[in-house]
């Protein structure tokens, strides 16, 4: 059900939203793939491409892909801010209800997307606002998938966020607990720490992950673990500092 583009904003249900920067061997496949697992999904959608001020062709192929997919919108960063910035853009500007995050690499498995969409709902009466991808059997180099098991466990053990894969870029969340979210670089990085934060439960599902196809990694591991223990801090900080009210009565306005 291709339906992004039938009906006005306010009838979009889910939105797919994806940071890219020097993708233009991956980009078009991608959107390709999150176009065919949102169809299955039965309801409104969209993709929110950004674009992080890439120096390729990523932004060119993504407007030729507009012009066979208008569900697809596309945001032009001017100069490279970094995927957290990219990302909350894209939110901020998506019309659903609900999210879908991807990385722009291809690695993440759109066709995971729906059944998380599916268990988002169906367990948002026991509180849940997050669904987030764990994957159980990384495509990357011995190096990576070492230090990113390293960076989890500590930020398992000092957060208490109950994930064993923060760094998965899929996760589908609500709109509404993301944008009351304190926004800082690199929180995307924190998010299921900061769900919780703000009251919401968390649950990990296993995902698919796969091998880059075109590219390189924009991440070096020494620069994530410099800037990862200064933010790692900040999280631990926020989270101590915050106190939730608990409302034991509300009365409407009478009259």
């Amino acid at each position: 059900m291709s339906r992004g583009d039938e009906t006005g904003a306010a009838a979009v249900v889910v939105s797919f939203v994806v940071p890219l920067h020097n993708e233009a061997g991956n980009c078009g496949q991608l959107v390709d793939e999150i176009a065919a697992a949102a169809g299955e999904l039965g309801v409104l959608w969209e993709i929110v491409c950004v674009d992080d001020a890439s120096d390729d062709n990523t932004a060119s192929l993504l407007k030729e892909k507009q012009q066979t997919l208008p569900a697809l919108r596309l945001i032009l960063l001017a100069e490279n801010c970094g995927q957290s910035t990219a990302l909350q853009v894209g939110v901020s500007q998506a019309r659903g209800r609900i999210i879908v995050t991807l990385d722009g690499d291809g690695q993440n498995d759109p066709a995971d997307a729906p059944a998380m969409v599916r268990l988002l709902e169906e367990k948002r009466e026991t509180g849940v606002r997050m669904v987030a991808g764990w994957r159980q059997q990384r495509r990357d180099t011995l190096w990576r998938r070492l230090s990113s098991r390293i960076a989890n466990g500590v930020r398992r053990f000092l957060l208490r966020d109950n994930t064993p894969d923060t760094g998965c870029g899929l996760k589908v969340f609500d709109r509404e607990i993301f944008m009351a979210m304190p926004w800082f670089d690199h929180m995307h990085r924190f998010l299921p720490a900061l769900v919780r934060r703000a009251g919401g439960e968390v649950m990990s599902v296993a995902v698919g992950h796969r091998p880059r196809r075109h590219g390189a990694s924009h991440y070096g591991t020494w620069d994530r673990l410099r800037v990862g223990i200064v933010d790692l801090l900040g999280v631990a900080w926020l989270q101590r500092r915050n106190r939730l009210p608990i409302v034991s009565e509300y009365r409407g306005d009478q009259g």
